[in-house]
């Protein structure tokens, strides 16, 4: 007895007790671990936890059954009634060993065992000299009276800890099972006998429809043998039979197919019924692909048609992701694709982790899945981007299929490594859709960008022209806000490009810039309807959009590499803005000055100088306000209103308005000097570029400040040097101005003009600096002065 005892301790998973209803004991065979297999041991070791937890005095359960493959049922009332039989390992006239010794035996194991915390996992009692007649509540209050601390609820908290130890051992065993049946599968497979005789059609049918597609199939295919052996026959009625069959046998492979296309559609993810019915199904496929030229069967492949079935499959998972409409949610785009992406994922991930587990691996089930997906989410976008119509969507629609849709989001995910990277995980796109969507993403892009123009112009209206309220300035400078805006907006949309397609750079900025060509004609015409002359601030508005063009302009230089021909026209166009901006400075400001300038040179300016008082100050106010002008217009408009000035200052002298007689000459001299001084320094203080200009005051004041005649011809060399164009009709009328019309020294000083001219180089002179050629000279040239001395010295006095 203490040999079985040690026995069944030290191996008790081979410790195998089944009870008879007469409550005798009987001992099964020690299980020969020779020949069992992993699975039988695997199943012998949970059937043993079972037995230990089911075996366990700390069983609350009262009556409860043990049965093993040979037992019955222990009727209770006849176990707790019955006195034990004899351990049938003793001899037949032994006395059965006392219970109170084997009892105490149990209760000081028991008593072990809580001390180091260890749940019972079975009964260590020799089965032959136990009492398991007795009720299980007993032997818990004798191991209860035997450790005097243990109390019912610390009893149940330590047996359920067992039981759930014991369920968790039983899962991880069932893992390993199912990770051993799943390398059990192999392509090669050995069909079963094909019956001599089939079933009917409407049995074959009914097979199909229940699932039971190996039968089905078997009958089918004795079905169809039946039909190969039939010959051709010559009489109607054996033509008519074959043509039954033949019908017959494609309605049969018709539903088949048909259920091997409901089962693949709805195998993801697959349940325990499912995967019987894949296994099956693979088989019939791969034994119809063997008999694909065979007559009887469908003409088609069944390989191809599962994988449509795949693809059918993932249509339905794709069309049940959630899709608002687009009135309903701004951001129904997004959230599709997101959620799109998430069940990508996640179907991708049970067809790695089980689905391909239920296929032999000639299927290649996960690569099929995935060329599923590129497919049928390639259709899908197609039908999402006729909805699109926002800026925003067609940037998320390009981006998702760009960058996301193999990124780690979805495709590149870490849950699909490592058998994602030898898969294609590009999208099956129809020829030029993604050229397309692009060619739309920009000219959305252009409407947007158009929307943002004529909001500036209205914001503009709104803040500016409406109320007739200064412009900020920046850096001192009066300028508009519009530059940034439109500047940030046109990078933003090339910054996301980048993000998109590196390529696809250089088309947004082209779209940018030809966008951006429409604007300054649309700016100034806006401006041109809310902003007349007679506006104080005028003047400060023209100065305002000089320098906001001028700083858009400059933003746009950026681009010139990625697009040289996009910002040269973009260029031209706010050049054009400029040059129209500054000629209606200028062209007010040559109003404004006219009849002063015309009042030059005359009698009332001889002797009073309001109308140079004007002038000036006109000019000096004007000049403040080209301060705040940004470089580079700044200096090219003080430039034209110095040539302006000058030109028209000076060309009072040519008109014959006024001449200085009575030696008024030397008085008028001084006051041009004096004057032209005072407007020199002027146009220097506004940075004109026209240095040139600043001698021809002084050159003529010594001319007409002479006061010998005689000596006049003597200062002619500087204004000939200084004014290569100043010509001899020009000298008749700075000549009448100082009051000298004809005579011999009027012959002298022009015979010395034209020596002069000779000797001067005229050809190393910039031709650019042309003055007197501009002005309109009406003196009155009469065929006297022309003549030689010679022709009227007779009338002069002998004197």
């Amino acid at each position: 007895m203490s040999q079985m005892m040690e026995k069944s301790t030290e191996n008790p998973s081979e410790d195998r007790a089944s009870f008879k209803s007469n409550g005798s004991i009987k001992s099964d065979e020690k299980l020969s671990t020779d020949g069992g297999t992993k699975s039988g041991r695997l199943r012998s070791f949970r059937k043993s936890i079972q037995h230990a937890t089911q075996k366990s005095p700390l069983s609350s359960v009262k009556g409860s059954k043990v049965t093993t493959k040979s037992d019955t049922p222990t009727n209770e009332s006849d176990s707790a009634a019955s006195p034990p039989p004899p351990s049938p390992s003793l001899s037949a006239g032994s006395p059965a060993t006392p219970l109170k010794n084997n009892q105490k035996k149990e209760d000081d194991e028991a008593d072990a065992s809580f001390r180091i915390s260890k749940p019972l996992t079975r009964s260590k009692t020799d089965p032959g000299i136990s009492k398991f007649s007795n009720s299980f509540m007993k032997r818990g209050a004798s191991i209860r009276r035997s450790l005097k601390m243990v109390t019912k609820k610390d009893t149940d908290k330590i047996s359920t800890k067992a039981i759930s130890e014991a369920s968790m051992e039983e899962d991880m065993e069932e893992k390993e099972e199912e990770e051993v049946l799943r390398e059990e599968i192999e392509d090669c497979y050995v069909l079963p006998s094909i019956p001599l005789t089939p079933l009917s059609v409407m049995e074959i049918n009914k097979l199909i429809e229940t699932g039971e597609l190996e039968e089905a199939h078997l009958n089918l295919l004795a079905l169809r043998q039946e039909f190969q052996q039939q010959p051709e026959s010559c009489s109607d009625g054996s033509a008519m039979e074959l043509a039954t069959r033949e019908k017959d046998l494609n309605l049969l492979y018709g539903t088949l197919r048909k259920k091997v296309s409901d089962i693949v559609c709805d195998s993801n993810p697959p349940s325990s019924q499912n995967k019987k019915l894949l296994l099956q199904m693979a088989r019939v496929i791969q034994e119809e692909e063997k008999r694909l030229k065979e007559p009887g069967g469908l003409k088609d492949s069944w390989m191809d048609a599962w994988r449509e079935s795949v693809s059918a499959g993932v249509q339905v998972k794709v069309q049940s992701v959630h899709l608002d409409r687009v009135e309903q949610n701004s951001a129904w785009l997004a959230v599709h694709l997101g959620l799109l992406g998430k069940v990508i994922v996640e179907d991708l991930e049970n067809v790695k982790q089980e689905l391909r587990w239920s296929y032999p691996p000639s299927f290649k089930v996960f690569s099929t899945y995935v060329r599923g997906y590129n497919r049928v989410v390639a259709q899908h976008l197609k039908k999402l981007e006729q909805q699109v119509t926002e800026l925003k969507d067609f940037y998320g629609l390009l981006d998702w299929i760009i960058n996301k849709y193999k990124s780690e989001r979805i495709m590149g995910s870490l849950s699909l490594q490592p058998d994602i990277q030898d898969e294609s995980t590009d999208l099956q796109l129809e020829e030029n859709f993604l050229k397309q969507v692009k060619e739309k993403y920009c000219r959305r892009m252009q409407e947007e960008l158009k929307m943002i123009q004529n909001r500036v112009i209205e914001l503009e209206n709104e803040e500016v022209w409406k109320d007739g309220k200064a412009p900020k300035k920046e850096d001192n400078f009066p300028i508009s806000s519009f530059p940034i805006d439109i500047s940030t907006s046109v990078k933003s949309f090339v910054l996301n490009s980048i993000k998109l397609d590196a390529q696809l750079e250089k088309k947004v900025v082209s779209s940018c810039l030809e966008q951006l060509k429409q604007f300054p004609n649309g700016f100034e015409k806006a401006f041109s309807q809310h902003c007349t002359s007679h506006q104080p601030l005028w003047t400060e508005y023209r100065i305002t959009y000089i320098n906001s063009f001028t700083s858009l302009k400059k933003h746009m230089e950026e681009y010139k590499e990625t697009c040289k021909d996009g910002v040269n026209g973009f260029q031209k166009a706010v050049d054009s803005l400029i040059d129209k901006l500054m000629r209606d400075l200028e062209d007010q400001f040559k109003e404004d000055v006219k009849s002063y300038l015309r009042r030059m040179m005359t009698r009332k300016w001889l002797t009073n100088d309001e109308d140079f008082d004007q002038l000036y100050s006109r000019t000096k106010l004007l000049s403040q306000q080209c301060s705040l002008m940004m470089p580079p217009h700044a200096k090219a408009f003080a430039s034209k209103l110095h040539y302006h000035v000058v030109i028209e200052y000076i060309g009072q002298l040519m008109k014959s308005n006024y001449s200085c007689k009575n030696r008024k000459h030397e008085k008028a001299a001084t006051k041009i000097h004096h004057q032209w001084n005072k407007l020199s320094d002027l146009f220097e203080d506004m940075k004109s570029n026209n240095e040139w200009l600043y001698h021809v005051g002084d050159d003529l004041s010594n001319i007409i400040g002479q006061k010998n005649t005689s000596d006049i011809k003597n200062h002619l060399q500087p204004v000939i040097e200084h004014y290569p164009d100043f010509s001899k009709k020009h000298l008749v009328g700075v000549l009448y101005f100082r009051g000298l019309m004809r005579g011999h020294e009027h012959q002298l000083i022009l015979r010395r003009l034209t020596a002069l001219k000779k000797e001067v180089n005229i050809a190393s002179s910039d031709r650019n600096q042309v003055l007197f050629s501009n002005m309109q000279v009406t003196v009155n040239t009469n065929c006297l002065s022309n003549f030689p001395y010679s022709c009227f010295s007779f009338l002069m006095p002998d004197n």
